[in-house]
């Protein structure tokens, strides 16, 4: 045990050499393997987040190999430059005040994630939640009887109770932050604020933009009030947000006034960007005709670097290289080998190949739809994309590995049979081509894609990612059993046919919380510890996970759930568009489920 730990040391301290030390192989190899990723997971590199050093130092080291394994450069020379948000703050110039009254920034209000960086005088209106529509059964306007140009607009967060079960969720796609505040703009409003009733949120928590996911600004400033302000502000009118959102609740009709009471409000949006870049190699097929279609092979390079708050890690209060051996290391390290292969066979390949490394994809898959908006060649001339995120960790007795978008192109769930028999693999086929990684981007686009995954483990986005932990055999017979497949649709006659597999964007949430995980939960709390789902929505985020009926959901993100109010606390946490871990306990066996939610 001594010397696996000096040896793991001693590779760690000199890791950007160590791939000098092997001989280099045309054919995929556990030691070439073992070597990109000692030095990618290396404490060297510091978990490779997208504009540090160690970032750079890991596309440098892709593209040196890229050039000495033979591949053309595309973009500038194999890099494809883009700037990503690494932190959004709120700046110095943020102000709020009236009458009597002057806001202290992130006490008593904050500006929102979806704010312009703004600032306006002017009247205030309150519109209640601030809805505006009509469908066959139901329909409200809350800004029928007021004139709101030019104003600002007072908005209750969130949508009226709805005690009746048939009609829960019709407020859905009026309730969002974004929605509300889009309808205030379309209305001639000139700025929104926010206020959370006492039902909403009775501990009145303001906004942390400093935990938002960067996104684009409405137009218009927007902010939220903590409700004791509101208050103050609406004393004249001797009303208070809590007595406001009751009526509303009770009634469901809107309840809007107009106020001559002028508001100041400035805000101040910082976003801090960082350089970082895609690594994209090319290489040329021999057939005259065919190498005009491509096959792109890729995955992503960049990991958390140190983690905390925000990142993405699942010891969010523990700040420590997140190293991400097999996040994504693994698939970085398949990808570069499988290049090589295909490199050192050529002169043997009808269709050209683009080989890709991603960045920024733990951030939302930035760097793969920064290609998608910015193609370096045609898009439509790709004809299959193939995808190799966390392909590490493969049980060396199971030999089992999930494999997505086999729905995607016809027969390709064929073709995956007949290479995962040949390599004496257990493919577990996923037909859906939408998931949380790169290839959702391709899928997107319309084009035939696969992701290759060995599993969730418990070192999933900690600390404890480490190259020594990575079943390298088990790697090799992933990587082999993907060229030779790659290699088949690279010089098949007819490219391989697109059809639609499940949705192309994620499925938005409902209800009264921000998001769900579509369950049936056991109300009645028939466990011991965590709770049960009685039932697995189709088509909902925890179906697509994974989840079964039955299972025993005991933590989300690394946070115990003890039971349903647990639940629900830890489920109010978290936003539209974020990906968590959920931890079950399918019996007496623990896993880890990846949840876009």
């Amino acid at each position: 045990m001594k010397i696996v730990r000096l040896f793991l040391v001693f590779t760690l301290v000199y890791s950007s050499s160590i791939y000098s030390q092997v001989t280099e192989s045309p054919d995929v190899t556990v030691e070439e393997l073992k070597a990109h990723i000692y030095y990618l997971a290396s404490e060297e590199l510091g978990g490779r987040k997208p504009g540090t050093e160690g970032g750079k130092k890991a596309a440098e080291y892709l593209r040196k190999h890229y050039k000495q394994i033979g591949l053309q450069p595309l973009g500038d020379n194999y890099f494809q430059f883009m700037d990503v948000t690494v932190s959004v703050e709120a700046g110095q110039n943020n102000s709020f005040t009236f009458p009597g009254f002057s806001g202290k920034l992130n006490e008593d209000f904050s500006p929102m994630i979806i704010s312009s960086t703004d600032e306006l005088t002017a009247p205030f209106a309150f519109v209640g939640y601030g809805f505006q529509f009509e469908n066959d059964s139901l329909s409200w306007d809350s800004y029928e009887s007021v004139d709101v140009e030019g104003k600002w607009v007072i908005i209750l967060r969130g949508a009226p109770e709805e005690s009746d079960a048939h009609s829960a969720g019709k407020y859905d796609n009026y309730s969002s932050i974004r929605k509300k505040a889009l309808t205030a703009r379309d209305n001639k409003a000139a700025g929104v604020i926010f206020v959370s009733g006492k039902i909403f949120d009775e501990s009145d928590e303001l906004y942390n933009i400093e935990n938002s996911r960067k996104e684009s600004a409405v137009g218009i400033p927007v902010i939220h009030l903590k409700r004791s302000a509101a208050d103050m502000l609406l004393k004249d009118f001797e009303v208070t947000i809590e007595q406001l959102e009751a009526s509303l609740n009770d009634s469901e009709m809107p309840n809007s006034f107009e106020s001559g009471i002028e508001v100041s409000g400035k805000t101040e949006i910082v976003q801090n960007t960082v350089p970082t870049q895609n690594i994209i190699g090319f290489i040329e097929g021999s057939d005259p005709v065919l190498k005009n279609e491509y096959v792109l092979i890729g995955g992503h390079y960049d990991h958390l670097g140190m983690g905390g708050v925000g990142s993405g890690s699942r010891r969010p209060d523990t700040s420590a290289i997140h190293f991400g051996a097999d996040d994504n290391a693994s698939g970085t390290a398949a990808v570069v080998e499988i290049a090589e292969k295909l490199s050192a066979n050529k002169s043997n390949l009808k269709r050209s190949i683009i080989v890709m490394n991603f960045a920024a994809e733990e951030m939302g898959l930035i760097g793969s739809k920064f290609f998608s908006e910015n193609p370096l060649i045609d898009l439509s001339k790709i004809k299959f994309m193939i995808n190799l995120d966390m392909v590490g960790r493969m049980n060396p007795e199971e030999k089992a590995i999930t494999i997505g978008g086999t729905g995607t192109a016809i027969g390709l769930a064929d073709l995956v049979k007949e290479y995962a028999e040949k390599h004496e693999i257990k493919a577990q086929l996923s037909p859906e081509g939408y998931g949380p990684s790169d290839h959702a981007t391709f899928y997107a686009e319309d084009i035939p894609v696969l992701f290759a995954f060995t599993g969730i483990h418990d070192d999933y986005h900690t600390p404890a990612d480490v190259p020594e932990k990575i079943n390298y055999e088990e790697e090799k017979l992933v990587a082999d059993m993907l060229y030779d497949l790659a290699l088949d649709v690279i010089n098949r006659n007819e490219a391989l046919v697109y059809q639609e597999a499940g949705p192309k964007v994620q499925q938005s949430p409902s209800r009264k919380y921000k998001v769900t995980l579509g369950i049936m939960p056991d109300v009645a709390g028939t466990t011991s510890k965590g709770l049960r789902a009685d039932a697995v929505i189709e088509g909902r985020p925890a179906q697509k996970a994974g989840m079964q009926k039955g299972d025993v959901i005991v933590a989300l993100d690394g946070k115990a759930v003890g039971d349903i109010y647990d639940y629900m606390n830890r489920l109010a946490d978290f936003k539209p568009g974020q990906r968590i871990t959920v931890d079950v306990m399918r019996g007496e066996e623990k896993v880890i489920l990846i949840v876009e939610l």
